[in-house]
């Protein structure tokens, strides 16, 4: 099938579920193409409102040691990947860490702990994560505590990344911790959760994150399942574009599962946008009611002499609803 085939069942697949905003909030933003870009505004463009999205500081672990890898990469996500985004109509927020992979890492971790601060206070970011436990060590552990500190200095939720080896004592160990430094349960999203331990998140006062991947970790029938046995309160979900296999449509198609399934459409949307936006809201970089205007796209603006564009017309457009610009 032609590419432009492909897309055009892809905008009219994403806007039969009718209706619906996405948050998408698993996404590495230097993986996410211009193409999926266009493609979510169009379709959402269309019957959809806005689409935002949301990126996590990913794992490095550059092969020098080098801090400045890590600067160049908050630079880029909070300049370059912001401006990208807005030149589609795309609401861009990140978070950003020490991922728990660098936390082993001692000729980076002191290093980035250091820069963090820099970069915590700017627009656009809404948490400080992924943190949490990888294989569990020591280091990590200290790493965790201390970016813990450093969200109740800048009085910012954190999104906590949960082990793939022995999920369960991760989680424990998570949930134990973030009662050990005192940090307000409300404003932690414990993500990667399973059958096993969102029983255990639940009973905390932490949100609950799923991430669904096509083998991995979550898929839709068993989230479609944990909503009908669990509920919507403090339960949320994202898909992913980062290494391995990974979907990051798989936040709609998790939403078509359960509108399937006979979920009602409030529990539906709760789960995949409410949730989400006001677990985020309370970094007060995220305006809900912003969230709701439409957003406008200048591409004839310029990022420090760069464009998105390579030779079409620039599509400027501040009007909701309009689609076939110049530049579509």
């Amino acid at each position: 099938m032609p590419r432009w085939d492909i897309e055009i069942a892809f905008v009219r697949w994403l806007a039969s579920l009718g209706g619906q905003s996405w948050f998408f909030d698993h996404l590495a933003a230097h993986l996410v193409t211009d193409s999926l870009f266009r493609s979510l505004r169009r379709a959402s463009r269309r019957l959809l409102g806005c689409c935002r999205k949301l990126t996590r500081a990913a794992p490095l672990d550059p092969p020098d040691g080098a801090v400045g890898t890590f600067e160049d990469y908050f630079n880029g996500l909070l300049g370059w990947e912001r401006f990208r985004a807005s030149q589609f109509g795309v609401h861009h927020f990140c978070t950003l860490s020490l991922n728990p992979k660098e936390a082993n890492n001692r000729r980076v971790a002191p290093g980035v702990i250091e820069l963090l601060p820099r970069y915590l206070a700017k627009d656009g970011v809404v948490a400080v994560g992924e943190i949490g436990f990888d294989d569990q060590t020591p280091e990590e552990e200290k790493y965790f505590a201390a970016q813990l500190e450093l969200a109740l200095r800048f009085d910012l939720p954190v999104l906590v990344h949960t082990p793939h080896r022995d999920k369960k004592r991760g989680t424990e160990r998570s949930l134990a911790l973030v009662r050990d430094v005192g940090f307000p349960e409300g404003r932690v999203l414990i993500d990667h959760n399973t059958e096993e331990t969102l029983p255990l998140v639940r009973e905390s006062g932490c949100w609950a994150g799923h991430s669904i991947y096509p083998f991995t970790k979550m898929d839709e029938p068993r989230m479609v399942a944990l909503v009908k046995r669990y509920g919507t309160e403090r339960i949320l979900i994202n898909s992913a574009a980062d290494w391995g296999v990974s979907d990051p449509l798989k936040v709609p198609k998790t939403v078509a599962l359960m509108r399937e399934s006979g979920i009602p459409e409030a529990d539906v949307r709760r789960v995949a946008w409410d949730n989400p936006v006001a677990f985020f809201a309370q970094s007060g970089q995220l305006d809900p009611a912003a969230l709701e205007a439409e957003p406008a796209i200048d591409q004839s603006q310029l990022f420090e002499g760069n464009s998105v564009l390579r030779g079409q017309a620039p599509r400027v457009t501040g009007a909701p609803g309009r689609l076939g610009q110049p530049g579509d």
